[in-house]
């Protein structure tokens, strides 16, 4: 599992965290977290506020972005974890970042999901919420394909040491059922279950279902994960 996040603000040299308050027990072992102050993000390669994903972020949510831009400090959380048996792992890292923006904090970016929120938007979208709440954590997106198909897929399934998921040759008329088993492969994900190659996916009207090919790699940028590759049936 890799998880990332960069929390901006202003914050003291040693942050006093309420960790009991958000349920936290801290970060895992594993996440390291790195102050990055304004004047040292000019040569920061992984500046999150810059290139393709900093255009994306900026259309996304022009607020944030600039209270990001404006922000004095950075704090970056990143680690990556042997395939956890649990939730705890995500459960405690968001408790850190709520915590955080209780002393300072006043947006955090998710690159793994292509957002970015104000420290409002975050409490809203996850405080006090069920960390299997999949929505909250991986983006489903739907791009064209090729002969007038769509493209669903998703990202951020790398939190939990699985593959993303990528659908193609979706029919229009089944855009809408290909994210509901996007949806539904998330959840399982998330939840433990892994696909092997050749597994076969049941759907409801499809009498054969979808069969599963693993692909990808960890440095695809359409995921930044490797993936699992399924195509829809022609009509």
């Amino acid at each position: 599992a890799m998880l990332l996040y960069f929390v901006f603000g202003e914050f003291a040299a040693e942050p006093q965290l309420d960790l009991s308050a958000h349920g936290s027990h801290g970060l895992p072992p594993d996440v390291e977290m790195r102050r990055i102050p304004k004047a040292a993000r000019a040569h920061w390669d992984g500046h999150p506020l810059r290139g393709a994903l900093g255009e994306i972020l900026r259309e996304g949510n022009p607020g944030a972005f600039e209270a990001a831009r404006k922000a004095p400090e950075c704090l970056m959380l990143r680690g990556e974890l042997a395939d956890p048996d649990s939730l705890a792992y995500l459960r405690d890292t968001l408790g850190v970042v709520e915590a955080l923006l209780d002393t300072g904090g006043v947006a955090v970016v998710d690159p793994q999901i292509l957002e970015i929120f104000t420290a409002d938007e975050w409490r809203a979208r996850y405080a006090g919420a069920e960390i299997a709440a999949a929505r909250g954590h991986v983006l489903i997106l739907c791009h064209d394909d090729a002969d007038d198909a769509a493209w669903v897929k998703t990202r951020g399934m790398r939190k939990f040491a699985r593959p993303d998921i990528s659908i193609r040759r979706v029919p229009p008329s089944e855009v809408q059922r290909a994210g509901a088993v996007a949806s539904q492969l998330v959840e399982l994900g998330m939840r433990g279950m892994r696909f092997g190659e050749g597994s076969v996916v049941e759907v409801d009207g499809l009498p054969d279902g979808l069969k599963v090919t693993r692909g990808g790699s960890l440095e695809d940028p359409e995921f930044n994960n490797t993936h699992l590759e399924l195509n829809w049936p022609n009509a």
